[in-house]
């Protein structure tokens, strides 16, 4: 630590500075004020320690608020005797951080060092405490701009209905409040003409800010382009990933971003799709109930954002009437209960399992039995890494 002390009594201040200057600790103890009060403008103190008489009685006060003009979040400690302690509450109104007793024997020494520590570490704590929440509250306002883009009241055309939702990932503290935590998961839906509707779900590598920010860099890249034409969503994907490639946000510790691109034909009900890494549509027959994925996850391209050339294959298939289309991320399948492993996930056998226990429900409610299965998997933990899913429905 570093220790400056303002002290008025020569022979009291050299114990003082012998005391203090032990292990790693710097202490300058002075009775000069000028000496004082130049220390605390032109160098950093993790404390400060003054008498509360230092130089005299009558101008003690004015070289504390000097002092602290100085020193501005170093806490001091003021040191006074049983027959000053009337001045004592002008000092603490004043800002005084805490203060000591000096006793006439001068064991007061030996408290010390426990008070100066005392103070820098309730100090610290609470510097601490203010990042964390600056912290917080910046988080907290990129996780609201990425949920910002995430659209609402999605309009599905005739003969379809979809749903749609995005779920942060949410820890649980013990004795505290859940933490909600920004991502990089990311879906959209929207009409690029008459008679075509694309949807589409993304996310990015990792957790956190970067991201939550590699996941917007591609909203707006998508959004920037996707009036041009493109042959098939094969080469629509290829031209996101050629620009996502020159972005140093995305690339940056070996990040990349997995995507599934669909453009659904509403005249003839087929639906073109291309993986860059990411799970495949599962398809609902909710005559059967059965559920059966549209193709092999291994079958994609590689993510987002890691060979510029990279080739991406395109898939057809039709959406038959009474039958459902679930687009989703890995949050979903990777939930797993407090104390379990990797290996102990809700997985893709739960989420059959949840499409099958919905298909005579409305498709919200369908949504909705998919997350509470979820949730019902992990113990109420909350899952570690965010969700969206896509849910389509094609009605007879």
């Amino acid at each position: 630590m570093r220790i400056l002390v303002g002290w008025d009594d020569s022979a009291e201040a050299e114990l003082i500075s012998l005391y203090l200057n032990v292990d790693q600790n710097e202490a300058v103890v002075t009775t000069n004020v000028a000496e004082y009060l130049n220390c605390a403008e032109q160098k950093a103190w993790d404390v400060a320690l003054i008498a509360l008489t230092f130089p005299d009685l009558e101008r003690a006060f004015e070289t504390f608020e000097q002092a602290k003009g100085f020193l501005h979040d170093t806490p001091i400690i003021g040191a006074s005797r049983p027959l000053e302690i009337y001045q004592l509450a002008r000092f603490v109104a004043a800002g005084l951080h805490s203060h000591i007793m000096r006793d006439a024997g001068g064991d007061y020494i030996f408290l010390l060092m426990p008070t100066v520590q005392a103070a820098h570490v309730a100090v610290t704590a609470e510097r601490s405490r203010k990042l964390a929440d600056r912290l917080r509250q910046e988080i907290e306002s990129v996780r609201r701009l990425q949920e910002s883009v995430i659209p609402r009241n999605i309009q599905a055309p005739e003969g379809y209905h979809v749903a749609a939702r995005y779920e942060p990932s949410q820890i649980q503290v013990i004795g505290s409040r859940p933490v909600v935590m920004a991502g990089g998961d990311y879906y959209d839906v929207f009409s690029m003409k008459e008679n075509e509707l694309v949807l589409l779900v993304g996310d990015a590598s990792g957790h956190g800010m970067k991201a939550c920010m590699s996941i917007m860099t591609m909203h707006t890249l998508i959004r920037m382009i996707r009036e041009n034409k493109y042959n098939n969503t094969s080469d629509f994907v290829a031209e996101v990933n050629r620009r996502l490639c020159e972005h140093n946000i995305i690339q940056d510790e070996g990040g990349f971003i997995t995507l599934l691109y669909c453009a659904l034909n509403t005249d003839t009900h087929s639906i073109e799709w291309t993986s860059a890494g990411h799970q495949v549509p599962l398809l609902q027959d909710l005559k059967t109930n059965q559920v059966v994925p549209l193709g092999n996850d291994e079958e994609g391209g590689l993510p987002l954002g890691i060979s510029v050339d990279m080739p991406y294959d395109v898939k057809r298939n039709v959406i038959p009437p009474n039958h459902r289309l679930l687009l989703y991320t890995d949050g979903l399948t990777e939930a797993f209960p407090a104390g379990g492993d990797h290996h102990d996930e809700f997985g893709t056998e739960g989420i059959v399992g949840a499409l099958k226990a919905a298909g005579e429900l409305p498709l919200e409610q369908a949504l909705d039995t998919l997350f509470i299965a979820s949730h019902e998997f992990t113990g109420g933990t909350g899952r570690h890494d965010d969700t969206s899913v896509v849910l389509l429905e094609r009605m007879s």
